[in-house]
């Protein structure tokens, strides 16, 4: 259940540039997420949110290039240092191809974050939905969901 949250400024890209930007994203939190880009179970909940700001300021004053700010949310658990690290790099790239060679390639106009949130803290469907229920709905397999999510969950806090 990941979401993504994109920052991109009004005329920063073009129209298809960034609905394709948006659909590569996806494809990009899911493969670092661990979860298959092409299962349609996962694709039905990897939500992205195109934010407009109207102003982004640097040192509080305008600038000439655009800056994009992109926020992965995923259940705890999915993310290690490798994965985050990993999708941070081809988030940032992807964004960067985007803009074509219309812009100078500058990764430091890129700023990715991401955020995990606790077992037992997202809300989706009236009810709280666990790892083991996330994945679970992905896979297809209650038990493989409850397996996939003893084995990540302790992972991520040893």
């Amino acid at each position: 259940m990941p979401m993504l949250d994109a920052y991109i400024p009004e005329g920063a890209l073009s129209a298809e540039a960034e609905r394709n930007l948006l659909t590569e994203l996806t494809t990009i939190l899911l493969t670092w997420e661990g979860a298959d880009p092409r299962n349609a179970a996962a694709r039905s909940i990897a939500w992205v949110f195109l934010h407009r700001p109207t102003a982004v300021l640097v040192g509080g004053e305008a600038t000439g290039e655009p800056r994009y700010k992109i926020v992965a949310t995923v259940p705890e658990g999915q993310l290690d240092d490798e994965r985050r690290g990993g999708m941070v790099a081809a988030v940032t790239d992807a964004v960067l191809k985007a803009e074509g060679a219309t812009r100078k390639r500058d990764a430091l106009r890129v700023w990715v974050f991401t955020q995990e949130v606790p077992d037992g803290s997202w809300g989706a469907g009236g009810r709280i939905q666990r790892l083991a229920d996330i994945a679970g709905f992905v896979l297809g397999d209650e038990a493989a969901g409850e397996a996939h999510a003893r084995a990540q969950l302790s992972a991520a806090r040893s």
